[in-house]
């Protein structure tokens, strides 16, 4: 039997060995398999049907800039089974993970681990913030 445990164990092995060499440009994947990806305007409908939990999976810097209204901040590096229930107890409940855009890859990885934790309703705003801008929707900044 594999514990939450051992599977953020080996969740933290296997992003080990996922880091582009320095210098290289990390461009996320089109999909990502067990996850339904949105765009700006799936994500609003999504929240208006839904009201999934929206995780901002980018680092504090990143975070000022700016954030979608009622997004909780998890930064990848933080994300692991007992942060994801900390926010969300129930596996059942609507996840929606966002960071910077294409070029990010860190909601990538929180939801990758989000899937190894055992969530079963997973989106992800591959566009992020950067698509979010882009259409001139509203935004919070600290």
């Amino acid at each position: 039997m594999v514990t939450s445990h051992a599977i953020c164990l080996l969740t933290a092995a296997g992003l080990l060995l996922a880091v582009p060499p320095a210098g290289a440009e990390v461009v996320a994947p089109d999909e990502i398999a067990g996850v339904v990806k949105v765009d700006a305007e799936g994500l609003i409908g999504l929240a208006q049907r839904s009201r999934p939990v929206l995780i901002d999976a980018r680092i504090a810097v990143d975070r000022k800039q700016g954030y979608i209204e009622d997004s909780v901040s998890l930064p990848d590096v933080e994300t692991d089974c007992a942060s994801l229930e900390t926010i969300a107890p129930d596996p059942a409940t609507p996840l929606l993970f966002y960071c910077n855009g294409p070029k990010c890859g860190r909601s990538v990885v929180a939801v990758r681990i989000a899937l190894q934790c055992g969530y079963r309703e997973l989106y992800w705003f591959r566009g992020g913030f950067e698509e979010w801008q882009l259409k001139a929707y509203p935004y919070l900044k600290d």
